[in-house]
């Protein structure tokens, strides 16, 4: 988990959108990454955090790691729910960790004209999204997050640190872990969205 997810999430908060205090983010994908985005900022107190998955499990494990509100976006609009919390503003943060081009741009438009939009996710090779860019001559900004631009051997000890006094946890998110022969059943478990963090065992 230190090795990315909890590495890029902090990161996506501390250094990519620089999250404050009472700020609004709607945070698309619940998985691995999309978890410790949500509870980074939960840890700086923003609010609302907003939810976005297909799948109700990791929706429900979202809300264990401090979202206030959830969107199962495969039975509901998810840019009409999220502006139902925030208002048509939109909200001060959106974060994309799927790459899916249509969410990508659901993302940047519920973004608000001074708002961060950061991505995760990476589009399939000759994708292309379709933005609406004037805002980004003003302070609308849109920006791509290389692994939360995490410095590893500074962060990863004051992770350890938070988690060993209680004040930052990994209950749960590890799903399935798998003998390197069944390597190939853990990567169906990925793509099917059945797991959201899978350890395998080397030995």
């Amino acid at each position: 988990l230190m090795g990315c997810a909890v590495t890029t999430g902090f990161g996506v908060i501390n250094n990519n959108a620089r999250l404050k205090i009472g700020e609004s983010i709607a945070v698309f994908g619940a998985g691995g990454v999309g978890l410790n985005i949500i509870q980074g900022a939960a840890l700086v107190s923003a609010n609302p955090i907003i939810a976005i998955d297909i799948y109700d499990h990791k929706l429900k494990l979202a809300k264990e790691y401090g979202a206030t509100h959830t969107i199962n976006s495969s039975d509901s609009d998810a840019k009409e729910e999220i502006y139902s919390i925030v208002g048509k503003q939109g909200v001060d943060v959106a974060v994309d960790n799927t790459g899916v081009v249509k969410v990508i741009e659901q993302a940047y438009e519920i973004t608000s004209s001074v708002g961060r939009t950061i991505l995760v996710g990476v589009p399939k090779a000759g994708d292309k999204i379709s933005i609406y860019s004037l805002p980004l001559h003003f302070e609308k900004i849109l920006k791509g997050s290389h692994g939360g631009e995490s410095n590893p051997s500074a962060d990863i000890p004051r992770y350890l640190s938070l988690n060993q006094n209680g004040n930052l946890s990994f209950k749960n998110m590890i799903t399935h872990r798998f003998g390197l022969e069944q390597i190939n059943d853990a990567l169906a478990a990925m793509r099917s969205g059945d797991a959201v963090k899978c350890i395998i065992r080397m030995n």
